[in-house]
């Protein structure tokens, strides 16, 4: 019986018999509201950091929420993403995942290949070079969004447009193709606001509209990031044809959802806290300090991460995770760790020591993080300095959030200044 059988058969790959850990509570545990973390993920990392839970599909794996276990499962070669591919894995949405290709579901080196071809765009110092770009974007979205005149929405303003923008402008793609990929993005993070079918329909449009952009590189070569890997592929052979596009699309994604959910998540976070958005303006050198905390205390995540599977026995937050069994991380427990963080439920802007793992950890560690970090700082920056008197338009309670996927953001955010 090979490991995916025992996988997929939710049995012992010692013993090949059924495992049987009593009756693992339901995960999430509850629906998120706005930017609260439950209560029940305090009580795990003092009672019990390895806990076993039960997912909407393909039944039981073990959930992660100290920093110390989540920075291991994302780092030890012996929790594997590649083991997920086409087996009936614990997992959020029915589809069982075959992208085989997507460097999201790879193990090194396999993942280290493709990572190679794309990490020295997003170096520290050629994000920097962005950042005057990206000033000079955020300068004209909050003028026009000064001149739509109060209540305006920052998610249609700014959140959206700022790290679309930049990505598009980074990887070589058409800003004005923003609806394709968009509606693409949306589908690829759903649960259950989208089904099965219309997430299926939503990836081979997103395949098709990659492959036609490679095709126009192959016709008319470019010098942007899509043009790079297309000759990566091309003269040295150094990925498919489905990672090249496979790839591409991760960028595209990966490279404005998260930035463009904090935008809006960070920017609730700082008028609905305490006199939060008083303290970044009164001291602006400050920002990159107070988007690390925000990026520590704010979670993205819906729920916990992807599952790992296991490829041997390990030992783990005091239990042994046997080889096949599925580990799931939450990270956004894992940055309210008070072994790790002073005060770590309260959002200290001016926190000085701060580890948090907000872009992950380990060789899946996010590839775009210092833009994300550079647009961010930029945004708040902005932000809190051009419109000293901002507010919420609506009570805190009326904002409305996105649901049904698996990450965190308003849908709208009405401001006033």
């Amino acid at each position: 019986m090979s490991t995916t059988d025992r996988i997929t058969a939710g049995a012992s790959p010692t013993t090949g018999c059924p495992v049987d850990h009593g009756r693992a509570p339901a995960y999430p545990f509850a629906a998120p509201e706005a930017l609260d973390l439950g209560p029940r993920y305090k009580e795990l990392r003092a009672e019990e950091p390895l806990s076993r839970i039960t997912l909407p599909y393909g039944g039981e794996a073990w959930l992660a929420v100290r920093h110390a276990d989540v920075r291991t499962v994302l780092a030890d070669p012996r929790f594997s993403r590649a083991a997920v591919v086409g087996a009936d894995v614990p997992r959020a949405r029915p589809e069982i995942d075959t992208q085989a290709a997507s460097i999201l579901n790879m193990d090194p080196p396999e993942h280290t290949r493709l990572r190679k071809l794309v990490a020295r765009a997003f170096t520290a110092r050629r994000v920097e070079r962005l950042r005057p770009r990206a000033e000079e974007i955020t300068a004209e979205l909050l003028a026009g969004m000064r001149a739509a005149g109060a209540p305006a929405d920052l998610m249609e303003h700014l959140a959206v447009p700022l790290p679309v923008t930049i990505i598009c402008e980074l990887l070589g793609v058409p800003v004005a193709d923003r609806d394709v990929f968009r509606a693409g993005a949306d589908a690829a993070l759903s649960t259950s606001s989208r089904s099965p079918q219309e997430r299926l329909q939503a990836g081979q449009d997103m395949i098709a509209y990659m492959a036609g952009l490679v095709a126009r590189r192959r016709a008319e070569p470019t010098e942007d990031l899509l043009g790079a890997l297309v000759l990566a592929r091309d003269s040295e052979d150094r990925l498919t044809e489905a990672e090249l596009i496979g790839l591409g699309i991760g960028i595209l994604v990966a490279g404005h959802e998260t930035t463009m959910n904090h935008i809006g998540n960070f920017t609730y976070a700082l008028l609905t806290g305490p006199g939060a958005a008083d303290r970044l303006r009164a001291d602006p050198d400050g920002v990159p300090a107070a988007v690390e905390e925000l990026l520590r205390h704010t979670p993205l995540g819906a729920g916990a991460g992807f599952v790992r599977i296991a490829t041997e026995d390990v030992e783990l937050g005091g239990v042994t995770v046997r080889a096949g069994e599925g580990v799931i991380v939450a990270i956004h427990s894992a940055n309210r760790d008070d072994a790790v963080f002073d005060d770590a439920d309260a959002l200290r802007l001016d926190r000085a020591v701060n580890p948090h793992i907000g872009f992950g950890h380990g060789p899946h560690h996010c590839l775009g993080a210092q833009l994300a970090r550079m647009e961010l700082q930029v945004a708040m920056g902005a932000l809190t300095r051009e419109f000293p008197d901002l507010a919420l338009a609506t009570p805190p309670e009326d904002v409305a959030w996105k649901s049904g996927g698996f990450v965190r953001g308003p849908e709208t955010l009405m401001l006033t200044w």
